[in-house]
């Protein structure tokens, strides 16, 4: 009996709270090291982050007592609302360079684009799920996109394009599991391989081949093939006119990431600090408050954007190995409760919501090393951000309201 017990609550939407408390802990310990050892007073990024912890358990709790029905009747006036709300950071004070926050006579701004990612992602599910679309033509797959570039459109004129990212990322694999045809997926990300690729003559051209031997195995009409395919060269060929229109901030973080030792102490100064504090963490890290990079403040934006490096400088990385096992169990729960949905509109909100997750931690983890260009995007539950910590408890929220049922 004690054994059946314990098997279902490992396998209940409830044991996803204990990956959550396990990584919101690494999180909060990481910033309490941050923030005692330099002395910093509060309010800091530790007490902050406690502070934000409060309003988003109670979220969580909210969302997940919601009616499914509720949620479903009402998340078209939520989408509406949240475009208002992603527009008015523009009526408000410039911060850092952007229009991301909220000021409502509070001591912190709220970020509604944080909300935003997974009210798209309801709002996709509602439209493919109540429609029961046949995904068989590329026309169907136009209203779905259309949903998610709204917001996307005004987030990327803050300028976020790390947020802007996410918002567009769940898209893809939430048409991939109506029944969207791979090739008119294909020809959707095809443009934007191609613009990356022209980067490198030979990448480019191997892209060429693949996208060559993907039109062919498809079998389009000829006339539509041979389009389809110039028109993806053309739009590579071009790039580089595309890239002059870049501000040279732009263009410095997309350089940097291939060279980033061409300007150390500008662009380039992330990231080398990022590689110097994994580095010299070695397997079990120099222990808990004993970094130098972090506590000598080499490394910028330590409390939020490049935790992970403060992880693995004082904790090593078996801890992060750890950790990313963590994250990948819970976005492997996730990803299980979706299959067992016995609904479309549940099995659809859970696929995006651990395609958010698994942007999140893909991309924080590789701008921390080095592999793409530094978005600043926070790690989930674990980097300091308060709109984005809330939010995140909400997605939780979500999961255990709609992954509830299906385990029962």
């Amino acid at each position: 009996m004690l054994l059946n017990f314990q098997k279902k609550i490992i396998e209940s939407p409830l044991s996803i709270l204990i990956g959550v408390i396990a990584l919101l802990s690494v999180g909060l310990l990481t910033l309490f090291s941050i923030t005692a050892i330099q002395e910093q007073e509060p309010p800091n990024a530790f007490s902050k982050q406690l502070i934000f912890l409060v309003p988003a358990v109670l979220l969580m709790i909210a969302i997940m007592v919601t009616s499914k029905r509720f949620i479903h009747k009402y998340i078209f006036i939520l989408y509406g609302i949240i475009i208002i709300a992603v527009i008015l950071p523009f009526f408000g004070p410039k911060i850092a360079g952007t229009y991301r926050w909220i000021y409502m006579g509070l001591p912190f701004g709220l970020q509604p684009s944080e909300i935003a990612k997974w009210v798209i992602v309801i709002t996709l599910a509602r439209y493919l799920s109540d429609h029961n679309l046949q995904m068989r033509n590329f026309g169907s797959n136009i209203v779905p996109f259309t949903i998610a570039l709204i917001p996307t459109f005004i987030v990327l004129r803050q300028p976020d394009l790390g947020t802007a990212f996410v918002m567009m990322a769940p898209v893809i694999p939430m048409l991939f599991w109506v029944g969207a045809r791979p090739y008119h997926l294909f020809l959707i990300v095809a443009p934007l391989l191609s613009i990356l690729a022209a980067f490198n003559v030979v990448v480019f051209s191997v892209w060429a081949a693949i996208m060559a031997i993907v039109i062919f195995l498809s079998r389009p009409q000829l006339w539509h093939g041979v389009g389809i395919y110039f028109s993806n060269i053309f739009l590579g060929l071009i790039f580089p006119f595309l890239w002059n229109s870049l501000r040279p901030f732009q263009q410095n973080r997309v350089l940097t990431l291939f060279n980033p030792e061409s300007d150390p102490l500008g662009a380039g100064y992330q990231i080398i600090q990022s590689k110097t504090a994994l580095g010299s963490g070695g397997l079990f890290g120099k222990g808990w408050g004993q970094g130098t990079q972090t506590h000598l403040k080499f490394l910028p934006v330590q409390e939020s954007d490049f935790i992970v490096s403060v992880i693995g400088e004082e904790l090593g990385f078996i801890a992060l190995l750890a950790m990313v096992v963590l994250f990948l169990w819970l976005i492997v729960k996730i990803i299980r409760l979706a299959i067992n949905a016995s609904d479309r509109f549940a099995g659809l909100i859970l696929i995006g919501i651990a395609t958010i997750f698994m942007t999140h931690v893909f991309v924080n983890c590789a701008m921390t090393v080095g592999m793409i260009p530094v978005k600043g995007l926070p790690l989930p539950f674990v980097s300091y951000g308060g709109s984005f910590l809330v939010s995140s408890f909400m997605m939780i929220g979500l999961v255990l309201n709609f992954g509830r049922e299906e385990m029962d």
